[in-house]
């Protein structure tokens, strides 16, 4: 039997229902009520806009110059940056910065709280303002980027040469956080966790995704949880889901960095990270969680410990009934396959057999 789509034929459907998903997203909730206010002016003129809406004549002339200059984006309708083009910047007095270096080179523990009593001191017999604990804090950093003065460093004793190795500590990286977004189709985001089992002094590793618009899932069991076996649960994710993975979202855990966070930088998927000690984030993958342990896991804790490959393998299975033919509540009763062969493109129904 072949699946039709009511907007099969329809001329441009296609490529308007792609606009609407790519943009939807881009637009501000000021710039879409400032489209609303030029729509309603464009159909009931300009003096029931001024009574209907609180804006000024000006106001309106103002959008409808940047929505023409802009060939119609509605994009040109988001708030601009207020930011000032010139910001101020920090100036301190060389005399200051050379007596840090020198404390700093002497006493390289020395913290600012330390440093501001001392520097107080140093600026009276000098005659010259002192400055605050906190900008202290600020040129400590400034100095550190220049060289001036040292950084923390750990050092070991690396067991295969014996020699002393100077560790320096690794900049830290700025992660993204989800914030307000929300998916809008399938692939768009999908939340990854780890399930840890202990028993016996043995661990195994069970790590689990699902996409947060059609709670497609799937899951895999390990032995360690390592960025790399991560990195291997996420192309045999890749390999299997129905649809193009867009985002993802975990907590802070060490599987989700290195070979992992590699790959995705490679195949061009954003990253969104947790905020510490904050498991709600990702409350749809600690649902299912839940439900695969009481369903599936607790029932073969046996076989997890004693064959992880035999322990995979009815996990696959598992997996196929829970994505093909379990019912959710949250999609009707309908399965995630089936729920994503009622939200197909026009053009990908057309060509589906069943």
């Amino acid at each position: 039997m072949q699946i039709h789509c009511k907007y099969a034929g329809v001329k441009g459907f296609i490529n308007l229902y792609e606009y609407a998903l790519r943009y939807s997203y881009m637009i501000t909730d000021k710039a879409k009520f400032k489209a609303k206010v030029l729509s309603f002016r464009a159909k009931h003129g300009l003096e029931a806009t001024l009574d209907a809406f609180p804006v000024k004549r000006s106001t309106l002339f103002l959008w409808k110059k940047k929505l023409t200059d802009n060939q119609g984006k509605l994009e040109a309708l988001n708030d601009k940056s207020k930011s000032p083009h010139r910001k101020r910047q920090r100036i301190t007095s060389k005399r200051i910065e050379q007596f840090i270096v020198a404390q700093r080179t002497e006493h390289p523990g020395l913290g600012k709280d330390k440093l501001k009593p001392l520097l107080n001191d140093y600026c009276l017999k000098e005659n010259i303002i002192s400055v605050s604990e906190s900008t202290i804090g600020r040129v400590i950093g400034d100095l550190k980027e220049k060289g001036l003065i040292l950084s923390n460093a750990k050092v070991y004793l690396s067991g295969k040469t014996g020699r002393l190795i100077v560790r320096k500590p690794s900049k830290k990286r700025k992660k993204i956080r989800r914030k307000n977004y929300q998916p809008i189709k399938a692939g768009d985001l999908l939340q990854i966790d780890t399930i840890e089992k202990f028993i016996n002094g043995v661990r195994r590793y069970i790590i689990t995704a699902i996409d947060l618009k059609s709670d497609f899932a799937f899951a895999y069991g390990y032995s360690t949880a390592s960025s790399l076996n991560a990195k291997d649960f996420f192309e045999k994710l890749t390999n299997i889901a129905p649809f193009e993975i867009a985002r993802i979202q975990t907590d802070n855990g060490s599987e989700f960095e290195k070979y992992f966070r590699e790959h995705l930088a490679q195949e061009k998927i954003i990253h969104f990270h947790n905020y510490p000690k904050c498991p709600k984030m990702n409350a749809y993958i600690e649902r299912f969680n839940r439900t695969i342990q009481e369903e599936f896991i607790n029932w073969q804790r046996e076989l997890l410990f004693s064959s992880l490959e035999r322990f995979n393998r009815k996990l696959i299975d598992w997996l196929l009934w829970y994505n093909t033919k379990r019912p959710h509540w949250s999609l009707g009763l309908k399965s995630p396959l089936q729920y994503l062969v009622d939200k197909l493109t026009p053009e990908k129904s057309n060509m589906l057999w069943t």
